[in-house]
């Protein structure tokens, strides 16, 4: 066994210092290779080293470096080496965290990891939290403690009897919404399409003044980091807009959330801890390794209700907390450990420093962008910019010319009818010498 993981470790260490210099995207022969794993399923055993070989050689050139610094295609983060050494040990440990007695050293550190998240965004501190999978995972979670209360407070018990003769339930978002948040409401039986949808302005934000009228069961769902732009929705004056309706708010902060726990960036959440529930993602901004959602609700009750599971052989007595009482699943990874180790390395100066800087090479991107003759579509408040390169055809044929370069990787989006690039900035690794080979790039690409 030692031979075999200081083999891993070795051969990852490697890809890891490769990807400073290696083409963002896998070259096509690499990816041709991948046949290499399409072979009959084995009759006997095989030496797991020349697995792990193959699974080497034959794999890890034909990876996107989405940990690297320069893939800006999606809001991905990459790994603090704290949080992968974190993740080996955990996976070391091979701990089911679903219940505390049997696993009190991992449900322990999720539960500090829980407070500590609490505290550095600026939620009040007695939320419950669930250690989920991503941010669709973590607005299901919201959204089912939200439907839970709002049908309660109604005279409905939703766990038990469904949502069959309940009262309906009226959800408002966003027109510009995330679609894993419309996921999360079509899987919890509240549906896609029967949605009402606000308008929002020329940043995406929701237009509070055209906000419906709201009575009986209701759901408001706003958006804390629209997904091309950046932009916040108006919480704190939309939560002051229903006080008193009964209605639940809810955020989804997939990226957007972690501004609150950076003094320069915080004035953007205004208002965020007047929700009632909030969904965000560790694996995006602070740079955890997948999978790792996170979900936040005012009352805990509200949460527990709608997930805890029990059973005559669960160890479910305990003075504290088990995490799957909060979780869709019982059998899970222990995540949270990743979340205390970035949280606890960076502290609340590292954790600032970290989405600030990234916010500054955005606005980097965008300013050498527009020197440059790009046009720049957003207001670049946070760490998204768009950039269209002239029409559609245009704008398309540059973002394949960056891409087949390689110095770095992003992606194409279409917002509110333009055709753009858009640059997502959320890797600790970056370097502002990142940015500008990166301009280099894409201008060499435009001007062609």
């Amino acid at each position: 066994m030692k031979e075999l993981l200081a083999d891993a470790s070795a051969r990852a260490i490697r890809y890891l210092e490769s990807l400073d210099t290696r083409p963002v995207a896998p070259p096509a022969a690499a990816v041709a290779g991948l046949r290499a794993f399409d072979e009959p399923l084995p009759g006997k055993p095989s030496a797991p080293a020349e697995t792990l070989r193959l699974l080497d050689e034959a794999g890890s050139g034909a990876t996107m470096a989405m940990a690297g610094p320069r893939f800006f295609g999606f809001v991905i983060g990459g790994t603090l080496p704290v949080t992968l050494a974190a993740n080996w040990l955990a996976g070391a440990w091979d701990q089911n965290t679903g219940l505390y007695r049997p696993t009190p050293g991992t449900a322990f550190i999720e539960q500090v990891a829980l407070r500590w998240l609490l505290d550095v965004l600026g939620l009040p501190p007695g939320c419950g939290g669930a250690f989920v999978t991503g941010a669709t995972v973590a607005n299901l979670c919201a959204l089912a403690a939200a439907r839970h209360a709002v049908l309660e407070r109604a005279g409905w018990n939703v766990e038990a009897h469904g949502l069959f003769g309940a009262p309906p339930i009226t959800v408002v978002i966003g027109a510009e919404a995330h679609p894993t948040l419309i996921k999360s409401l079509g899987v919890i039986g509240l549906g896609r399409n029967r949605v009402l949808k606000v308008p929002v302005d020329g940043q995406g934000r929701i237009r509070a003044d055209q906000l419906p009228e709201i009575s009986g069961p209701a759901i408001v769902c706003l958006q804390a980091g629209n997904v091309n732009t950046g932009a916040f929705d108006p919480i704190g004056e939309i939560c002051a807009k229903v006080r008193g309706t009964g209605a639940w708010v809810h955020v989804d902060g997939a990226f957007g959330l972690w501004a609150a726990a950076a003094p320069a960036l915080r004035p953007l959440a205004a208002g965020l801890e007047l929700a009632d529930s909030w969904a965000t993602d560790a694996h995006k901004w602070l740079n955890v390794p997948y999978d790792s959602g996170l979900a936040f609700v005012r009352d805990p009750h509200a949460l527990q209700a709608a997930m805890a599971i029990t059973a005559e052989y669960l160890p479910t007595a305990s003075e504290y907390r088990n995490p799957s009482d909060f979780t869709p699943e019982l059998s899970r990874r222990a995540r949270g450990v990743e979340v205390w180790a970035a949280l606890r390395s960076l502290g609340r100066e590292g954790l600032a420093e970290m989405f600030e800087r990234n916010c500054a090479q955005a606005r980097r991107f965008a300013a050498k962008l527009s020197a440059g003759g790009c046009e720049i579509l957003n207001d670049v408040v946070l760490n998204q910019v768009l950039v269209s390169f002239g029409p559609p055809e245009e704008t398309k044929r540059v973002i394949q010319a960056v891409q087949d370069d390689g110095t770095c990787w992003a992606g194409v989006t279409v917002w509110q009818g333009r055709t753009a690039m858009r640059i997502s900035v959320c890797c600790w690794a970056t370097t502002d010498d990142d940015v500008d080979r990166s301009v280099v790039a894409i201008l060499r690409a435009a001007r062609k």
